[in-house]
């Protein structure tokens, strides 16, 4: 990382104050006795701490010699909210003469690191060498969210200590932390896939469905319709709209997220729990081989721009939980119930007839309930239900009467609290059992 530097400051230690200080009474002392030579002691060691000040800050006003490169490698980054991650930043001089090093050897590096990722400055081990500084030190951070890390500050003390002259330098490095996630049990998913399965049974098979390409390397030989490549001069396969693993779709009700007024809380905000749950979701759909995306709700929802992450456990996973980091409260509160609607008769005309659709949403009035109820069609479609800890006889009512019409129109939907374990809320959905 080039040595981008800024602003040199410098301050007077607390052992410069105490010799200013000290000297001042020395020479008030030589004034009121009539001393000149105890004036001009007095004197002198006030004004050592001035030159010292001065000196100090010209000297590192010397960016070429006192240019600094620094390296800082965070790992893992992605990191999961409440996991640790590790940093390492390494220090070094561009030039390489004795002086360079000698200033190197005396420095102090510290990292300017966001609140969110830590509520109090980390601390870290520093480990000088003749060439370098490694710094080492950990972070645990417990908000979702995309923060800054750096640039690192350098600071170093004149040969006597009295004054301390410190500077950023460096860049910055955006780590990304993950939504916490739970490893949901595979008896649910497979529950999920077979409901799928039995409400598009005979499609499967049908002639109907089959659309014809032309064949790669590892096609079933079997699949081939020979007529088309007789006709056609190449080899055709037919290829199964409905064949394989379907997509998967999970919805998330911004509704449930609350912004923060100003600068982002340091303590967790209301809805990361569900947040949480449809990640957990994402991810364990990815890991049964389903393309998943995480669709937030919108006023002007554009479904189609939402890709599909592919299944398995590499960058299918990466993919929906990037996703959910971009998960952002509703810019108009007071219009949630639209977002609910208008996103589900988007997602209804973007959308594979035997994709599976997993909801998290806030209690609906009867408006959001019917457009979700509108998306049940040949595959499984499931849904949680929110409630906040501290609620009220209404908002349970509310809840109820949105599972009632989603179970009528043949969704599975259950009510969890906020907090509940995520792993119970997924297998809830397997039995439908509240």
């Amino acid at each position: 990382m080039p040595g981008r530097t800024h602003e040199t400051h410098v301050r007077v230690t607390p052992r410069g104050r105490a010799l200013a200080l000290g000297g001042g009474v020395v020479a008030l002392l030589g004034f009121a006795v009539g001393l000149t030579d105890l004036v001009v002691l007095g004197l002198v060691l006030p004004v050592a701490v001035g030159v010292a000040a001065v000196h100090t800050g010209l000297h590192r006003r010397e960016r070429r010699r006192n240019a600094l490169t620094t390296t800082r490698r965070v790992a893992p980054d992605p990191v999961l909210a409440g996991q640790a991650t590790d940093v390492a930043l390494v220090v070094s001089t561009v030039e390489h003469e004795s002086a360079a090093r000698a200033r190197l050897a005396r420095m102090r590096i510290s990292e300017n690191v966001s609140a969110e990722l830590a509520g109090t400055p980390p601390r870290g081990r520093q480990d000088v060498t003749t060439d370098e500084i490694r710094v080492l030190y950990s972070l645990r951070p417990e908000l979702r969210g995309r923060w800054e890390l750096g640039p690192a500050t350098a600071s170093v003390e004149d040969v006597f200590g009295l004054v301390e002259a410190s500077r950023s330098f460096g860049g910055t490095t955006t780590v990304t932390v993950w939504p916490a996630v739970e490893e949901l049990p595979a008896r649910a998913r497979s529950s999920f896939q077979h409901s799928s399965d039995a409400a598009a049974g005979s499609r499967r098979s049908s002639p109907d469905d089959a659309v014809l390409r032309e064949y790669v390397v590892g096609d079933d030989l079997r699949r081939v319709h020979w007529a088309s490549a007789a006709r056609r001069g190449r080899i055709m396969v037919r290829a199964d709209e409905s064949a394989g693993t379907p997509p998967a779709t999970v919805l998330f009700d911004r509704a449930l997220l609350v912004a923060p007024p100003g600068r982002a809380s340091l303590t967790r905000p209301p809805g990361e729990w569900a947040v949480s749950c449809a990640g957990s979701f994402a991810v364990a759909l990815v890991g049964s081989g389903h393309a998943t995306r995480v669709l937030g709700t919108a006023h002007v929802p554009d479904v189609a721009a939402v890709p599909h992450a592919s299944g398995g456990r590499g960058e299918g996973r990466a993919h929906v939980l990037d996703q959910c980091v971009d998960l952002t409260a509703l810019e108009e509160p007071a219009g949630a119930v639209r977002a609910v609607v208008d996103t589900s008769r988007a997602l209804r005309g973007h959308r594979r007839h035997d994709e599976l659709v997993l909801a998290v949403i806030a209690p609906q009035p009867q408006e959001g309930a019917d457009a979700l109820a509108g998306l049940a069609g040949d595959a499984f479609h499931g849904a949680v239900v929110v409630l906040p800890r501290n609620t009220t006889a209404a908002l349970e009512e509310r809840a109820a009467d949105t599972v009632a019409a989603l179970r009528s129109a043949g969704w599975r939907a259950v009510t969890v609290f906020d907090g509940s374990p995520v792993a119970r809320a997924w297998s809830s959905l397997a039995t439908e059992v509240a």
